[in-house]
């Protein structure tokens, strides 16, 4: 029971500093991003992907160890929603990752650099999406741990 309890509390805490660092992500992704913004981003996105990681592993550990059993996650319809709104998150957090890394690059030799607008539109428009569907993951959740149509 209480492998259950720290397993869902870490859970809840690693979603909501992803949905803080994506917050974050969003907030700062302007046009006139540059310098000291730029690097700020590039750890934000870091620390999404790395609370993305964690997110997926003690998710397993709450699938293996929690007190529902992994044959309530598998064979209900909710848990695999959470599952496909969570990867299309992932795939859609690929190219804003791709870009920042860029923008860093092209930073890195010119400190007068500055993210062109139509990148940074373009990089939005990903990040809204991952909030999208983040936001489903959540609604998912809420379904799952209510038991609703199992």
């Amino acid at each position: 029971m209480i492998t259950d309890l720290v397993l869902a509390i870490l859970h809840h805490f690693l979603v909501f500093m992803l949905v803080g660092a994506l917050v974050a992500e969003a907030f700062l992704v302007r046009p006139g991003l540059s310098g000291a913004n730029l690097a700020t981003v590039g750890r934000l996105d870091a620390m999404y992907g790395g609370l993305s990681g964690a997110i997926i592993l003690v998710g397993i550990g709450r699938v293996f160890f929690g007190l529902k059993g992994w044959e309530y996650y598998v064979y209900y319809w909710a848990f695999w929603a959470k599952m496909a709104a969570f990867l299309v998150v992932g795939l859609l957090s690929i190219l804003p990752t791709r870009r920042i890394l860029a923008w860093r690059k092209s930073a890195s030799g010119n400190s007068a650099y500055v993210v062109p607008d139509d990148e940074i539109a373009a990089v939005r428009n990903y990040i809204r999406g991952e909030a999208i569907f983040l936001a489903l993951v959540i609604v998912f959740a809420a379904v799952m741990a209510r038991g609703v149509g199992y």
